[in-house]
């Protein structure tokens, strides 16, 4: 039993590493703009262990600063990570045989960035996938975590500037998007998904063209994936 767990511990390390140098850097952001504000060490904890929602986190910097009606935090935050809703039909497959506590922490820990780690993995027949996925989730909340304590000790001893920092999580997608185009052969997936994007952003501008360009995105991969199971 030891012997597999370490066996999926090594498989499952190197397909974090993209996520864990991104997210060591938008962790430590995301405690520097916290500490800033005048929040400490067990709030910065405590929304990494339980909110664990990168944007939603930086733009709680600001809900929390200007102590801001909780029903527009609530529908704010719903209007981020409804995305997630998607994520969530996307992985009913992979998810299907994996049972319990593990189940439900894979749909807890499912951000934007461990998604597109696990959408594409395909487990090896002598791994447990549940385990597999389960590190790779787990791995991704530790550098979160880890990232925004460090960047809670950073923002106790240095005094700087923070303009930009949130543009970190922007970067950290761009990085995700390129190291997925040149590991996969069919890269329809990746344009539907940019092409949808900037078509929804053009009519429904910034504020508002999430939710119908994932609407858009699962719409035409679904007609795709059926028209190529006829064909």
């Amino acid at each position: 039993m030891a012997h597999r767990r370490t066996t999926e511990f090594t498989y499952a390390f190197p397909k974090t590493v993209p996520v864990m140098v991104g997210y060591l850097f938008l962790g430590a952001a995301y405690g520097i703009l916290m500490k800033v504000n005048g929040f400490g060490l067990g709030w910065v904890l405590a929304a990494s262990l339980i909110v664990f929602a990168g944007s939603l986190q930086y733009l709680g910097v600001t809900l929390l600063a200007g102590m801001v009606n909780p029903v527009y935090a609530f529908l704010m935050g719903l209007m981020i990570n409804a995305r997630h809703l998607f994520y969530g039909i996307s992985m009913l497959d992979k998810f299907r045989d994996i049972k319990g506590w593990k189940k439900l922490y894979l749909v807890f820990a499912l951000t934007d960035e461990t998604f597109s780690v696990l959408c594409d993995e395909e487990v090896p027949e002598w791994l447990d996938k549940g385990r597999v996925y389960l590190w790779i989730s787990a791995l991704d909340h530790a550098y979160w975590t880890i990232g925004s304590l460090l960047g809670v000790a950073i923002g106790s001893m240095i005094t700087f500037n923070t303009a930009g920092l949130d543009f970190a999580l922007t970067a950290l997608f761009v990085v995700i998007f390129v190291d997925q185009w040149k590991s996969q052969k069919d890269h329809r997936p990746a344009m539907i998904g940019l092409l949808a994007s900037v078509l929804c952003l053009v009519i429904w501008g910034a504020s508002a063209f999430i939710i119908p360009a994932m609407i858009l995105i699962l719409a035409v991969l679904t007609f795709n994936y059926k028209k190529g199971e006829r064909a």
